[in-house]
């Protein structure tokens, strides 16, 4: 019990005395014991398969539950599965109290707000589409109450302020529960049919691949982001110069992505191509990227080698997709002036475009070991008086655009105590060692 804070402790607790009171049976409210049974039972399968299975929730059954049964008797739903299931982290009874109360008052509020709308004649009757209306009460007071409560508990457990621990839980979470919620409705509806419970499971069969296939699109999305997040940290440890430079060159690619009008899809892959652009510097002796003075002619050559390297190392990243191209051809200039290939206009790829804006802007807004940072609207200037030469004119309006509209929160990427005394402010930025003064940097 030590390792759960005494907020979080107390959040438990109460939340086990509401749950409590709330499955006290009103008066005169029959119970259908041998439907509870069933679902109880149900439940207590289903979410060890899923938790044990996909790592997540099952909540149709749950709502079922909220449909068919009187509130005091579909908060006991979840107390079995509570008990039976196993609690992978010490302390177990904080955890195991938990589980059994949240779900519990979050298909408690379900089941009142159904029945206070009528819901169960619907059911019974299988009367669409009203049906859906008190239904949709339900799944809303559902997933109300699971926002309330995980926002208390990690504001508790994590000491941030509630605000911030409730902002988007109910956005996030209001379209899986709704899908789930309607599940459940046709779980009720065929449970009181003259098919009876039995045909009330086959329901249960889609949403359990439906599930099993979100789960592996999670998990693939998780090792995506794990492959990323190894390869940054590496870029980072190598250049501490540079640190967190390859995620905010990530959001300003999307920022300017988003802008332009891009669909999802080519949002993330420009985001991956920001976050992934200087992989490449992991080819790169470590003495070059620390240098303080300026490259000599072979040590340039040899730098400007780190594009066609992180080519080289993303080759069999398939996700990636044409990111690989911005990680190859983002130093390239719409003059034929850059590297690796000197391409001009648009023989340079779009997503390469986008990402050498984004990386220029970022490497003018941060100190580094050559440079100290500009002010935005210096460094946007900047950016507008090198468009069509350097860089993509429709890729700079596109970040001045979103600059306005968003803002931009320069940080600090360089050891400020090594730079106090080599910069002056108000000086203009020596050359760059790759041998631009614009948004340049190894």
């Amino acid at each position: 019990m030590e390792t759960v804070p005494g907020r979080a402790r107390a959040c438990v607790a109460g939340a086990a005395l509401l749950a409590a009171l709330c499955a006290l049976p009103a008066p005169a409210a029959p119970t259908p014991w041998r439907t509870f049974a069933l679902l109880a039972v149900l439940y207590a399968l289903c979410d060890q398969v899923v938790r044990r299975r996909f790592g997540g929730t099952f909540y149709p059954v749950l709502l079922a539950g909220a449909f068919l049964l009187p509130p005091a008797a579909a908060a006991l739903v979840p107390l079995p599965a509570a008990l039976l299931s196993p609690v992978e982290h010490a302390p177990t009874l904080p955890r195991r109290v938990w589980r059994a109360a949240r779900p519990a008052l979050a298909v408690w509020a379900a089941a009142r707000t159904h029945h206070a709308l009528d819901g169960g004649a619907a059911v019974d009757g299988s009367d669409f589409p009203y049906a859906l209306l008190p239904a949709g009460a339900a799944v809303l007071a559902f997933c109300l109450v699971l926002t309330l409560l995980d926002g208390a508990m990690h504001a508790a457990a994590d000491r941030v302020p509630l605000r911030r621990a409730w902002r988007g839980l109910f956005t996030r979470s209001l379209a899986p529960v709704a899908v789930h919620g309607l599940a459940g409705l046709m779980t009720a509806v065929l449970w009181r049919s003259p098919y009876g419970p039995v045909a009330a499971l086959l329901v249960l069969l889609p949403m359990g691949v439906s599930c099993w296939v979100f789960a592996q699109y999670h998990r693939e999305r998780a090792a995506h982001q794990a492959t990323i997040r190894a390869l940054v940290q590496a870029v980072d440890i190598k250049d501490g110069y540079t640190r967190g430079h390859s995620e905010r060159v990530g959001r300003a690619s999307v920022m300017i992505a988003r802008q332009l009008g891009m669909d999802d899809e080519r949002v993330e892959v420009l985001r991956f191509a920001g976050i992934l652009h200087d992989v490449g510097k992991l080819g790169v002796p470590t003495r070059l990227l620390r240098k303080d003075g300026p490259l000599t002619p072979e040590e340039r050559r040899i730098i400007e080698l780190h594009p066609e390297y992180g080519h080289e190392m993303t080759r069999g990243i398939s996700f990636l997709g044409e990111a690989r191209a911005a990680i190859l051809h983002h130093h390239e200039r719409l003059d034929g002036s850059g590297y690796p290939y000197g391409l001009t206009g648009t023989q340079i790829p779009e997503c390469a475009r986008v990402v050498a804006v984004a990386d220029a802007f970022d490497a003018m807004t941060s100190n580094r070991c050559y440079s100290r940072a500009r002010p935005v609207e210096v460094a946007v200037a900047e950016l507008e008086r090198c468009a069509g030469v350097q860089f993509d004119p429709r890729m700079v309006g596109a970040l001045t655009a979103a600059l306005r509209r968003h803002g931009w929160r320069p940080e600090v990427t360089a050891d400020e105590t090594e730079e106090a005394g080599e910069a002056v402010p108000g000086t203009p930025p020596r050359q760059h060692t790759d041998g631009r003064t614009t948004g340049a940097h190894r």
